[in-house]
């Protein structure tokens, strides 16, 4: 290949750079008129040269100081696109308009629209919620359903709550405004896998305490499960219930690691760890190996709790793990209290691009497959279901409690309400609402009396949403809510309500053998009670490509 000759082109901006402060220098010096040209040209020629040297990033070489901007604006690009290219309704992964809805009802303002819809309602995927001619006049908002009805006690929950968000994950502003709000709005807050911190106590909130596979605030030093730390933190007034998380949407399977070096001395005072120490929530969790295990362990708690109720959360990955929990309450009659099913559209703070996208059961599919399943067992009306994915509208929460659930549960919905803009840097410590992150410069500048303010009123505001809803819809509670309610388009000229659309079995039907569903017909009588291992016929679809 022949050399070239010619000065490259791309050479230009560090060619001036070096030129002009070669030029500006003396002329600066000689005309006693300041330095601020040699400085910028000087700056640049520097890193010219340092993008010549480098050899890490080869476009920098081949375009030195001009690549800089490159890097610049890819580094802005979510927020060039959020903010000045997307459209109101575009989802990703919150749409401006569905943020929006979240800041003004947090806010206490105006969120009515002008003109009409701006949403395509004859695009496939439209939903939308049936009215009656004969409206409802409801006294009060405040929905609730009770949860744990046979232990010694129950817990009266809100139908939106705050979903699991950990300490560590959340600054501690966050946190107390988080648990602050919920306290004067009389619903509760999840402490999320990272335990009971000072911040979650001080307020005074209902919690509901996660324990994850890390048993943080319950643990010996090796990680494993301690019932005596457990008992001490179960047995607090304000723990209403305990729910053991066996996964969660957006990273299902995966674990996790706070390094060392985040271990502040409140972490670790919360999480019962060394302060500097990693803080690892394994895959999967010691306590417990198979369903029968889990359902005693889940009995554990209950007693050392003092009988407050007890659940799991999960997402649903293979059916027959989840049917082999069913069959061991089937087999043992140990039954949760309740279980919370998370969508894999649901958020978190890292989680690998994978996971986050192709990972999981998204919360419809989800949800059908744990309601039907406790329907067609008739085990549904011994407990309750809770559901997470995306949950930020009264609409939202209608829908989710057609589609089966008792009351819902929102995450980043209460961090919009908190100020979060979605700036997508959860992952990175500089979160600039204060709301995700460790740097104490940036959550202090949260403020608390304000946000807890605003978290009250999201949460008052949505339901109060949810209720003109219901009325318009003629109906009294939002236990009422049913498939007939809900409406899909699924063409341009068909739509059809979630009772056509989505199949729901009748009571028992799975234990007669009349389901009529692949799912059920392919893994129910495959799955087994005392353990989570595959069939046999899938165990050997592993061995061979033959198939």
């Amino acid at each position: 290949m022949e050399k070239t000759t010619t000065f490259p082109f791309r050479y230009t901006a560090f060619a001036i750079s070096v030129a002009g402060f070669a030029v500006s220098l003396p002329l600066s010096i000689w005309l006693g008129s300041g330095y601020l040209f040699p400085l910028v040209f000087g700056a640049l020629s520097a890193l010219g040269v340092w993008d010549l040297k480098q050899r890490k990033h080869t476009i920098s070489r081949n375009y030195p100081i001009m690549a800089n901007f490159r890097y610049l604006f890819e580094s802005i690009g979510p927020e060039i696109r959020q903010y000045f290219i997307q459209s109101d309704t575009e989802e990703r992964p919150f749409s401006r308009e569905q943020r929006s809805i979240v800041y003004q009802r947090a806010k206490n303002v105006l969120d009515k629209r002008p003109f009409g819809s701006q949403i395509g309602m004859y695009e496939e995927g439209f939903e939308w919620m049936n009215h009656s001619i004969t409206p409802t006049r409801l006294a009060t908002s405040d929905f609730r359903i009770l949860i744990g009805k046979n232990c010694d006690k129950p817990y009266n929950a809100s139908v939106f709550n705050i979903s699991a968000m950990s300490f560590g994950a959340l600054s501690a502003n966050a946190v107390l405004s988080l648990n602050t709000g919920a306290r004067k709005g009389g619903f509760y807050h999840d402490t999320g896998e990272g335990s009971i911190s000072r911040y979650h106590r001080q307020p005074g909130g209902d919690l509901v305490w996660e324990i994850g596979s890390g048993y943080f605030g319950c643990r010996h030093p090796d990680g494993t499960f301690n019932p005596e730390m457990f008992e001490r933190n179960a047995t607090l007034d304000q723990v209403k219930m305990i729910e053991v998380k066996l996964s969660q949407g957006a990273k299902p399977g995966h674990g996790g690691i706070l390094p060392g070096a985040k271990v502040t001395p409140e972490i670790a005072e919360a999480r019962g760890v060394s302060v500097g120490e990693d803080c690892v929530s394994p895959p999967s969790h010691s306590a417990f190996s198979n369903p029968v295990e889990l359902l005693e362990f889940i009995d554990t708690l209950r007693t050392l709790s003092g009988g407050k109720p007890v659940g799991f959360k999960l997402a649903i990955g293979h059916p027959w793990e989840w049917f082999a929990i069913v069959k061991a309450m089937l087999d043992t009659g140990r039954k949760p209290d309740f279980i919370v099913v998370d969508g894999g559209e649901g958020g978190t703070g890292a989680a690998p691009i994978e996971f986050i996208n192709r990972l999981g059961m998204p919360m419809t599919e989800a949800l059908l497959l744990v309601h039907n399943t406790l329907v067609g067992t008739n085990l549904r009306e011994d407990i309750a279901i809770g559901a997470a994915g995306k949950i930020t509208s009264a609409f939202n929460i209608a829908r989710t409690l057609a589609l089966g659930a008792d009351w819902c549960n929102s995450a980043r919905g209460y961090m919009f309400s908190l100020g979060c803009i979605q700036a997508l840097s959860c992952h990175t410590g500089h979160c600039p609402s204060g709301v995700a992150t460790q740097d104490p410069r940036r959550g202090q500048k949260l403020d608390v009396a304000l946000k807890s303010e605003r978290v009250y009123n999201y949460h008052k505001n949505t339901l109060d949403a949810l209720q003109n809803l219901l009325e318009a819809s003629g109906l009294n509670h939002p236990s009422e809510l049913g498939p007939e309610h809900i409406v899909r388009r699924v063409s341009k000229a068909e739509v059809h309500s979630y009772l056509d659309l989505f199949p729901f079995l009748e009571p028992g039907a799975l234990l007669e053998g009349k389901t009529g569903l692949r799912v059920f017909d392919k893994y129910w009588q495959a799955a087994q009670p005392d353990t989570f291992e595959p069939p046999e016929f899938i165990r050997a679809l592993r061995e061979t490509k033959l198939r």
